[in-house]
């Protein structure tokens, strides 16, 4: 399998260590929740204790995920912290602010994990890989490097990994090493049958009711080479639907013919909105994301921002339009 193989220093700190914190970014998605729950029970393999602490709570479309029960959410640590644990493994994070947790991140030493190219370096120790399709595969050659066999339960987080965050081996990262890694993890155990039935067939009704909300909001830009959709409050409370259950959505607006970028703007309890941007090709949403304090990848990327939902979606739009070259 290609990619950097785990840095020494990664490997050694994990063998001395005996309990370690693992969290993510804010707004978890399938590579975020997926790597955490994996690496937890691979660390567990190992005999040593491993705690996931989110920020926010993990979206319904991840809760079938073997361990998402355990997962520690809020704003409060976990019982013991910070003197139970020797270190802070930060997964899928390009920046400390981004977990929701910084002010938290000084007590231990901080191990960074991640692919994200506009990462900030801010661990104790960074393996950085901006060629992984997903960091789920850096965790699958963190195992390696350790010489750990998998659990098939560890290897299928590990596959939601990579099915997530190449949009089901569509996008631009469904490079030659995800391929790989996705036969090496199901030689290892992974169901993909199983996490199929996660992703695409266990959807509460709920979610279909969210669904119909945020197709009733569609609008097309640019003579539809942009589709822009909202998910407002009140859609949520007329779905029955809670805020994780959006998760996923996004990819029906990006599934229209002929548009090459998309945005969905859903409005948060707390008020403002998270932006969750999508594009084909070179079309560069992570540079719009991160103008707003966001970020993520070239084709997938978002941000949060205040303001009226129909100001933010004609802002939106407009600078997608810009990205296009309109």
């Amino acid at each position: 399998m290609g990619g950097m193989k785990a840095p020494e220093d990664l490997l050694r700190r994990i063998r001395q260590g005996n309990r370690f914190l693992l969290t993510s970014h804010i707004n978890p998605d399938g590579d975020a929740i997926g790597s955490e729950l994996g690496l937890a029970r691979l660390l567990r393999g190992l005999g040593k204790g491993a705690v996931v602490w989110n920020h926010d709570n993990t979206p319904t479309i991840y809760k079938p995920l073997p361990g998402s029960e355990r997962i520690h959410i809020g704003e409060e640590p976990p019982a013991g912290f910070p003197d139970v644990f020797d270190a802070i493994i930060v997964l899928e994070c390009p920046s400390p602010d981004r977990t929701g947790l910084e002010q938290h991140l000084s007590a231990r030493p901080v191990i960074n994990i991640d692919h994200h190219l506009g990462n900030q370096c801010y661990g104790a120790v960074n393996w950085v890989d901006s060629a992984a399709p997903a960091v789920g595969e850096m965790v699958f050659r963190l195992a390696q490097g350790l010489k750990v066999p998998l659990e098939p339960e560890v290897a299928s987080c590990l596959y939601l990994t990579l099915v997530t965050d190449t949009g089901g081996f569509r996008f631009s990262n469904a490079t030659v090493a995800a391929f790989e890694a996705a036969a090496s993890l199901v030689r290892e155990g992974a169901h993909p049958e199983q996490v199929a039935q996660w992703l695409y067939e266990s959807q509460p009704l709920a979610v279909v009711k969210l669904t119909g909300e945020m197709l009733q909001s569609l609008q097309t830009h640019d003579g539809g080479r942009i589709a822009t959709g909202r998910l407002t409050r009140e859609m949520f409370e007329r779905a029955g639907a809670k805020p994780g259950d959006s998760e996923g959505l996004i990819d029906q607006l990006r599934s229209i013919a002929g548009v090459d970028a998309v945005a969905l703007i859903r409005e948060l309890p707390e008020g403002g909105h998270k932006v969750s941007l999508r594009s084909r090709g070179e079309v560069d949403v992570e540079k719009i994301a991160r103008h707003h304090g966001g970020g993520g990848h070239r084709n997938a990327a978002g941000f949060t921002i205040q303001g009226e939902g129909e100001e933010v979606r004609r802002e939106v739009a407009a600078e997608l339009g810009a990205a296009l070259g309109s």
